[in-house]
């Protein structure tokens, strides 16, 4: 289970980054997505949702583990749909 809830598969590790706060080590994962909806635990997010991967938001800054995993789904779905 992600931590919005969803039920994802064929989980596969990415990388990891430091984190300074609270002297953690935070990796990343890719999944595909299974079912489920998305239900914020609020502990752990402020907001969740589906994005286009031409119209995002506000992305996290570059050289992020966060940012890289969005460069990198972004860049495998317009292989597919462009």
């Amino acid at each position: 289970m992600e931590e919005c809830g969803i039920k994802v598969k064929n989980l596969r590790y990415v990388t990891s980054q430091p984190w300074p706060f609270p002297q953690s080590l935070m990796t990343a994962f890719m999944a595909e997505y299974d079912s489920g909806e998305i239900v914020i635990d609020r502990k752990e997010l402020l907001e969740a949702g589906w994005y286009r991967y031409d119209d995002l938001p506000l992305l996290p800054p570059p050289g992020t583990v966060a940012r890289r995993l969005i460069e990198d789904t972004v860049a495998m779905c317009r292989a597919d749909y462009e």
